[in-house]
Formats: C-alpha cells, structure tokens, sequence
C-alpha cells in the first residue's frame, strides 16, 4: 500500500492508437461540428476534469501533428497494431510506477462524454472497485479501474479490451447510470446529432 503522502486520485488514459479501418481515415483529425479535431476535444474535456491525463499512441505518432495538448503525458505503444489490448496493457505498465489509484480508461474516438460526467466517475473512483458507466442500460465508456485490477489490465492482448476484466467481477463493480448519450456515441457511424458528415481534416 501506498502512504497518503504518495498516492494520488484517478489519472485519465485515453488510447488514441489504433489505425480506423472503419471510420476510412484517420480519425483523431476529423473535425468535429465543433471546429474542433477530435482528439483533441476527448482531450480537453479530460484534462477539464482530471488533474492528470495521459494519452496512448502509436511509435510514429507526432502529438503536435495529432493536436495533443503539451500537459498530457505520451505513452508509445509499440504493439498498437495488435490491437486495443495491446494499447491498453501499455499505457497501464506505464502508469504502474505512479502512485495513482485508479484509472479512468478513455476512448480518444469518443469526444462527446460531458465534463460534468467525467467529473462524477472520477469522484467515485476506488482502489478497490471498477466502476461502470451506464446510458439507458447500455453499459459506455469511461470505466474506471481501480488499481487493485490493473495487473490483469497490463497482461491483455490483442483485441481484449477493458470489458474482459469485468468478466466474473461483478462484485467489484459499481454501475453507475448516467443521463449522457456521449458515453456510447459511436463516432464511426461518421454522423453528427444532425446526421451531418464530419469532415476531414
């Protein structure tokens, strides 16, 4: 266990390294009807409600290229084209040197989830749970993992994501419904609210 001195509250991890295959570019440029570029909006709105945020990409990624904000830590992940698994289980074995507790495990494709929300999952954030956003029954994205997890989270390949942890864990989750469509809003679809494409950048 950590002293209070050394522990620290719940860091953002946003993977932000996969290729989209389905979006048909590369979508962490795509402008948003916002102005916006899409990475870069998941992460101020991290960075709004998180003290500590880090992002994962790619070995060949320029983070000023891809618009991300000099305050957030870079992770590479060199196995990124394996998949998300892969993406996740390195930007976990980063973090296992800090003294956070928790992590709240983002989407870098999901730029519509409110502050306010991200506010709340961090606030519930625990060392010794994970906790499970859900819209209308439908379980979203963040989840926040505490670090009683992670070891299994820095040992997943492939295309295992997040969810597989919560396998045979229900008792350690927390599910926690939440009034924000942005927690499952699938950008692939390549649609705005208005049924409006998203362009290019």
């Amino acid at each position: 266990m950590h002293s209070k001195e050394m522990t620290k509250g719940c860091v953002a991890l946003v993977l932000a390294a996969g290729r989209g295959r389905r979006f048909g570019s590369d979508k962490r440029v795509a402008v948003l009807p916002s102005g916006e570029r899409m990475l870069a909006q998941t992460l101020g709105r991290a960075l709004a409600a998180f003290s500590d945020v880090w992002v994962v990409l790619r070995v060949e990624d320029d983070p000023v290229a891809l618009g991300v904000d000099p305050r957030v830590t870079v992770v590479r992940a060199e196995r990124a084209d394996e998949g998300m698994g892969c993406s996740l289980a390195a930007g976990v074995t980063a973090l296992e040197g800090t003294g956070f507790e928790a992590v709240a495990v983002m989407l870098g494709d999901m730029p519509w989830v409110e502050v306010g929300t991200l506010e709340r999952l961090r606030r519930l954030a625990d060392r010794e749970r994970i906790v499970v956003p859900q819209y209308e029954g439908t379980q979203g994205n963040p989840v926040v993992f505490g670090r009683r997890f992670w070891k299994t989270l820095n040992r997943l390949e492939g295309d295992q994501g997040g969810r597989r942890i919560l396998e045979g864990r229900l008792e350690s989750c927390l599910m926690e419904g939440i009034t924000d469509e942005g927690l499952i809003r699938d950008i692939d679809l390549n649609i705005n609210t208005n049924n409006t494409r998203l362009q290019p950048s």
